[in-house]
């Protein structure tokens, strides 16, 4: 039955990459152009660093699959893609490999195809210490992310129904692993207040997760024989405004949901993201196209993303932070209810002499 649902999100997940309108709220960020902020495409680096981490790339494969036959297979070419790109890789949900040790190697493949890369392991909130650790141990992962994701458990037939025991385990997870923790959402967003707590409870990184990319309320629905929770597409924030709610976290943040192209991984980083994660697009090229032609994908993802870097005058994906941005629409709006002031963004860059002399 874990096998059957996991193959059903995966397939659910490709049907959703098809209908998607094309737009989202990162279409309201825009960078404001300096014609003489440019720099020397040899000086700019793609490296980015945090939490004591480095990473060669600020873009990462988040969280996807796992469990059955054919989701092991999608992760062996991930790990592949991982590995001949240098981008670090996030496991999907573990869950099935505690109920069913057999499992395993649709999970370990990870790094069996990818054994010098930054590898993240995944489990739900509701995992023992013990059961955190053996994850962590099979994909001899350099990190732990834990999924945040009450609203699609409501609306899963077999789903979660008790969410109080969730921070006090997460609390207990990251005093229990020898790794940094990692606390994502699943694609309705971690508030400012939720990224508070979650620095409280010893959590080293925060991944945002915000609405605009997968929508698993709706996945969950179409497992439902007469999808009755239709009403709540669209739950949630936003990466976007995510990311804006969250500009004076008190730990790093990682941006993912509904990142389409390399000028959403260059805002998601000006918006003051460490890395950019990205899944549903990856899936839908790897499924479509093979493996080669989502290694090609993400390479070109780098190059566009460091082409960005050039012309905003960006030397570092950090740098990014200290370019202009321009806030529009319902984001903005979403920004003025929050009592977030946009303004400062859009006059951060300063002088440009020191960039061009």
């Amino acid at each position: 039955m874990i096998a059957e649902r996991k193959d059903d999100h995966v397939r659910l997940a490709v049907e959703q990459q098809q209908q998607h309108s094309g737009r989202n709220q990162f279409d309201e960020v825009s960078f404001v152009h300096h014609a003489l902020a440019g720099l020397d495409r040899p000086d700019v680096s793609l490296t980015t660093a945090f939490a004591g981490l480095t990473w060669p790339v600020p873009l990462y494969i988040n969280a996807m699959t796992g469990g059955s036959e054919r989701t092991g297979a999608i992760n062996r070419d991930l790990g592949i893609a991982a590995r001949e790109t240098g981008v670090p890789i996030a496991s999907g949900s573990m869950s099935a490999y505690f109920k069913d040790p057999g499992c395993a190697r649709t999970f370990s493949v990870l790094r069996e195809e990818n054994p010098d890369g930054f590898v993240i392991a995944n489990v739900n909130a509701t995992a023992s210490v013990d059961r955190a650790r053996r994850a962590v141990d099979l994909l001899r992962a350099d990190a732990l992310q834990i999924h945040l994701n009450t609203v699609q458990e409501t609306v899963m037939p077999e789903g979660d129904r008790s969410f109080a025991s969730w921070v006090p385990q997460i609390e207990r997870i990251a005093a229990g692993v020898d790794v940094p923790v990692i606390v994502k959402e699943v694609g309705f967003g971690l508030s400012r207040e939720t990224v508070r707590l979650l620095d409280g409870l010893g959590v080293r990184i925060a991944d945002l997760g915000g609405r605009g990319g997968t929508d698993f309320a709706r996945i969950e629905n179409g497992r439902r024989p007469l999808g009755d929770y239709a009403y709540l597409d669209g739950w949630g924030q936003s990466t976007a405004a995510c990311l804006l709610d969250a500009q004076d976290a008190p730990i790093p943040v990682l941006a993912s949901g509904g990142v389409r192209h390399p000028l959403d991984v260059a805002r998601a980083l000006a918006l003051g993201a460490s890395g950019v994660g990205v899944s549903g697009t990856f899936l839908r090229t790897l499924l479509d196209d093979g493996v080669a032609a989502l290694i090609a994908r993400i390479r070109t993802w780098l190059d566009h993303l460091a082409a960005l870097q050039t012309v905003l005058g960006a030397p570092t994906p950090a740098a990014l932070t200290h370019c202009d941005l321009l806030i529009h629409g319902e984001l903005r709006d979403f920004c003025a209810d929050r009592g977030i002031d946009t303004r400062p963004l859009a006059r951060r860059s300063g002088s440009l002499t020191s960039a061009t002399r």
